[in-house]
This record gives structure tokens, C-alpha cells and sequence, in this order.
């Protein structure tokens, strides 16, 4: 079966196609299912990149992830026993493909039927108490013997505790680098004991040496992962916090642990709780709210259709196109609305703000909102 549909196997070519596009520049996952719904398919989209740079307005042509390059990092994932899972195929997380953002490809090494399991994810303070520490192990051992996996980052403290007590029963660890980039470094032994009965999952290239930018985008995957997302310690600016607020988007359960007023620690799951999070002490808590959810069927997003309209018809007049530039600037601005206050075609709006995007002009925001960048 082709790109297109969901229960897909790419061949060989594609999967070379899919990665190509999703490593060049100005290309993230909401970007590249335009590019797919556009044009069909991931190497007709590579074909169109300079055009649209040059369109939206791009000094120069972005930069394209070449074949050689796509093939050597598919040789690294081998050799370190990792596969390129897309969306739409057999094994792809259901739950995270569920999401507004999913990666195109999932970089997936250990005991994929992990991924399977339903999950809670469980985060909080690398810097963290005995006593957090220990109801962590609590909670995830719970967790495991009602047949959930767990899923966390692998950064130090609530991360390591939460993994180190879900070995057996499964446990997912999302990396903010590439398979062969740890962060940090010391926890290569415990990612080497999750492997046999849990997975590695990652959606950045191989040799990709995480920065700070890249664990807020690690945390939307944690909380995509997963039925509900259990804060356990959080100063007030942790990023923690931000998981659950990537949670609260996505329509997730998120449950904080009460702690002492008097511990910095508790300042930012206290505010949680104050904000409505759903109050756990133990696993039967977790439990008992996400299993009436576990089977719903949501509806999930098709990352690729097949090919329409050429794409000379997908390109919008220059009155149109005018129109549209005229109402963007630094503010954010609803897609909707661009659409409503242009009147222009659906269609013409996307395609004005892909030529944008692959220019490096234009910024995506929460909630459907594009900016001027």
C-alpha cells in the first residue's frame, strides 16, 4: 500500500523521502503534513522546497537533507538496533498520533511492544526529595502491576526513579537528542537495563546533542504518549510544568502530588492542584481515572492523502496572495480568520503560509495561530 492511508508499510524509498523531508530546514511535523497534503507525497515536497522559499519571499534556497545523508543515518540507527516507525504504520503509538504536532518518524530501539501498553506518564524535580522519590517507585510499581507502562524523559531524579521502578513492567524513555546523544551522559546503564522490557523513543536525528530548546519538544511526546501525566515535585518554574501544560492541550488527565507549602519543590504541583489538577497519593488514584478513557477511539490525523489538484492550481493569484500578507504581521493571528478576513480559499491560505514556513518567515503558535517571525 502507498503514502496516504493509515495502516500504511512505506517501502524502502519512502521512508528515505519521509526522513529527507522531515530533517531539511524550516520542515517540523505540522509543517510537513502540509507539504504532504499539497503535493501527495514526500518526494514530490522536496522537489517544490526551493520554489516555495523563493514564493514566500526567501533569500536563499533551504537547506534540503540529501539522499546521502538519509541513508547514513539509517545505516547509524541499524547499527544501533533503532528503526524509523512512521505515522500511520503498525506500531506507531496510537495515542501520540492522536496529537495536533506527531513526529512523521519515530526513531524506536528496544522492546517495541511496549508501545502497545497503555501509559502514564510520570515527571517531576531532578533535584528531588527522599520522599518523592520514593512515592515515585510507589506509583510506577503500581502503575506496572495494573499492566501500565511508564513513560519519562530519563533526566535526573523523579525521571530516573519512575524508569528504575518500571523495568520489569515496561517503561518508555523519551530522549530530547539522538539515540547516540544521552542527556545526561551518567544514565547510558539505565537506558541499557529499560531496553530488554521497555523502549528508547526519539524523534531527533542521530548525532543530535540535545539543547535547551529541544526539551519542551521532548515533553509534548512524554504527555503525547500517555493517558494522564503525574507531576510529583516541581519548583514554580520547572519544566515540569511545562508537560502539563502540554497535557492540558492535548486533552490529557494531569495529576499532581500534594507537598509541604514549605518545600520549594511542592511550590509548582500545589499550584497545580490549585488550578484543578486531580489530587494522587498512590497508583489506584491514576488507576481508577484514566481506565473509563483507555478505550475510546479518538479520531486520528491522516498524515498523508493522496495526490489532488496539480500543484500549479494549488498556487494562489497575486491578488490573493497580497491579501493574505496584508493581515500577517508579528502578532498571532488564527488560520481561520486569515481565511474569513482575506476571502480568500482555504487552500490559497495554506499554501501563502507554507511558503512562508519554508522561508523561514513565519512562526506557528498554540491553537492555530501563525505570527510573522
Amino acid at each position: 500500500m502507498g503514502e496516504g492511508r493509515l495502516g500504511v508499510h512505506l517501502s524502502d524509498e519512502q521512508r528515505i523521502d519521509w526522513l529527507r523531508l522531515i530533517r531539511s530546514q524550516n520542515v517540523g511535523p505540522r509543517t510537513f503534513r502540509a507539504l504532504i497534503n499539497h503535493f501527495g507525497g514526500a518526494r514530490s515536497a522536496l522537489e517544490a522546497l526551493p520554489a516555495l522559499a523563493r514564493r514566500g519571499g526567501g533569500t536563499s534556497s533551504p537547506k534540503i537533507y540529501t539522499r546521502d545523508e538519509a541513508e547514513r543515518e539509517l545505516a547509524a540507527a541499524e547499527k544501533l538496533g533503532a528503526s524509523f516507525v512512521a505515522i500511520g504504520e503498525t506500531g506507531y503509538p496510537r495515542l501520540l498520533q492522536e496529537t495536533d504536532d506527531p513526529p512523521p518518524l519515530l526513531a524506536v530501539r528496544g522492546h517495541r511492544p511496549t508501545l502497545a501498553l497503555p501509559a502514564v506518564a510520570i515527571v517531576g524535580s531532578r533535584n528531588a526529595s527522599a520522599a518523592g522519590l520514593k512515592l515515585t517507585q510507589q506509583i510506577a510499581r503500581g502503575l506496572g502491576e495494573a499492566g501500565f507502562a511508564t513513560v519519562s524523559g530519563l533526566a535526573r531524579g523523579i525521571d530516573a526513579a519512575a524508569h528504575r521502578a518500571s523495568l520489569d513492567t515496561g517503561t518508555v524513555a523519551v530522549l530530547a537528542g539522538g539515540h547516540d546523544r544521552l542527556y545526561p551522559a551518567e544514565h547510558a546503564e539505565l537506558l541499557d537495563a529499560i531496553l530488554p522490557n521497555g523502549v528508547a523513543v526519539t524523534e531527533m536525528p542521530f548525532g543530535w546533542e540535545p539543547r535547551a530548546r529541544d526539551f519542551p519538544r521532548r515533553n509534548r511526546l512524554i504527555s503525547g504518549l500517555s493517558l494522564g501525566v503525574v507531576i510529583v515535585e516541581a519548583a514554580k518554574r520547572s519544566g515540569s510544568l511545562i508537560t502539563a501544560r502540554l497535557a492540558l492541550e492535548q486533552g490529557r488527565e494531569v495529576f499532581a502530588v500534594p507537598g509541604s507549602p514549605l518545600d520549594p519543590r511542592a511550590e509548582g504541583t500545589n499550584g497545580l492542584l490549585k488550578q484543578g489538577a486531580t489530587p494522587v497519593t498512590e497508583a489506584a488514584d491514576i488507576v481508577s481515572a484514566v481506565r473509563p478513557i483507555m478505550g475510546l477511539d479518538l479520531p486520528a490525523h491522516e498524515p498523508e492523502i493522496s495526490r489532488g489538484d496539480s500543484t500549479e492550481s494549488l498556487e494562489p493569484d497575486a491578488s490573493e496572495r497580497s491579501q493574505i500578507m496584508s493581515l500577517l504581521s508579528p502578532a498571532p493571528v488564527s488560520v481561520d480568520d486569515l481565511i474569513r478576513l482575506s476571502n480568500a480559499s482555504a487552500r490559497a491560505v495554506r499554501m501563502v503560509l507554507l511558503e512562508l514556513e519554508i522561508a523561514g518567515r513565519l512562526e506557528r503558535h498554540g491553537g492555530g495561530l501563525v505570527s510573522l517571525s
